[in-house]
């Protein structure tokens, strides 16, 4: 299994934060605030745990959705 984190930036809005983790990581908009404030105040959360190719798969989507809006954000895998 592996944890997908997202990276917290200077220029990703919360609000994009939390429409990426409602979105792709199927969160509530509670949980996915929650996440998005780990993201901003510790740099760094976890947005949940999933096999490599679908964990992969999320780490992409983010990232080429975060591009079409013109957003910095870094998503990344790690295995538990």
């Amino acid at each position: 299994m592996y944890r997908v984190l997202l990276h917290n930036d200077d220029y990703t809005t919360m609000e994009f934060v939390v429409e990426i983790l409602m979105y792709v990581f199927n969160k509530s908009p509670e949980s996915a605030a929650k996440i998005m404030l780990n993201v901003h105040r510790k740099g760094i959360g976890v947005c949940g745990s999933y096999a490599h190719e679908i964990a992969e798969t999320k780490v992409d989507t983010v990232h080429n959705l975060a591009r079409e809006s013109g957003y910095p954000l870094r998503c990344s895998m790690e295995q538990e």
